[in-house]
């Protein structure tokens, strides 16, 4: 009697229906959890990320090519569950009002990948965010490229249903926000410090000055291979980083869900 209850309360996708969006939290290779974007929402991850293998005329989700199944493509563990999301609760992705970012990493021939990408995101248009002749159009939902990214002339007048993820290199880019929304990197590139002892001041006054130059331009910015523990976390959340990577969605749920560490920002 309890289990239906709790089902019927559900959503029709099983997610709790006034989980509170969790500003920061990033799902690094989120298609390894038990259900794919699912357990990431009833976290309240607002940003997943996707690998992408083009094969057969199919954007297949896996680590590596031989993981594979013709099944697990993008459309099916991604955008579809996500526009059924979004028509439940009104036009977003949560009850409460919130950004969410899908990141497709690309694994291989990025140009194809991108090009079967416009036209499969065209299908759910209505639910993304859109940029048509440098307007944009704010959706539920802004899909990011990372990974091998394509070419993508910001000039271009045709709808465009993604940006793409930048690296430290482009702190200093022209390229307006739309066309390149996120700056990511890998931790280890940049710092040393793996949240033992205090955080170097050197690396703190860096860190800070990547996410305020960041913000300055409009982008948000995550880190990716940031050390799995909450000190590290802090620091992250202290310097106004936007997603905070995990693989533990549990751990970092309970964390930004600390009174002392919840997100002040969307």
């Amino acid at each position: 009697m309890m289990l239906i209850a709790v089902i019927e309360s559900a959503g029709a996708n099983g997610a709790p229906p006034d989980v509170a969006p969790l500003a920061n939290a990033h799902a690094h290779n989120d298609y390894l959890h038990p259900r794919p974007l699912l357990d990431a929402l009833d976290h309240g991850f607002t940003s997943v990320e996707a690998d992408v293998f083009p094969v057969d005329g199919k954007l297949l989700v896996g680590h590596t090519r031989d993981t594979l199944k013709s099944e697990r493509t993008l459309e099916s563990l991604y955008l579809a569950p996500l526009a059924e999301r979004v028509r439940e609760n009104g036009g977003q992705v949560y009850s409460k009002d919130s950004r969410f970012y899908l990141l497709i990493d690309i694994k291989r021939n990025p140009q194809d990948v991108y090009h079967e990408l416009q036209t499969l995101l065209s299908k759910y248009n209505s639910m993304l965010t859109v940029v048509e002749s440098g307007k944009i159009r704010p959706g539920a939902v802004t899909v990011v490229l990372t990974g091998y990214t394509p070419q993508i002339a910001f000039g271009d007048s045709r709808p465009r249903y993604a940006g793409l993820d930048g690296r430290l290199s482009d702190l200093n880019s022209h390229s307006p926000a739309h066309h390149m929304p996120m700056i990511s990197e890998n931790w280890s590139k940049r710092f040393t410090w793996a949240g033992k002892g205090p955080m170097p001041e050197k690396e703190r006054t860096d860190l800070r000055e990547i996410v305020k130059k960041a913000h300055a331009s409009g982008r948000i910015v995550r880190f990716w291979a940031t050390p799995e523990n909450e000190t590290v976390w802090r620091e992250l959340r202290t310097a106004d980083v936007d997603l905070i990577n995990t693989d533990q969605l549990d751990r970092l749920a309970a964390f930004l869900r600390k009174p002392d560490n919840e997100a002040t920002h969307q």
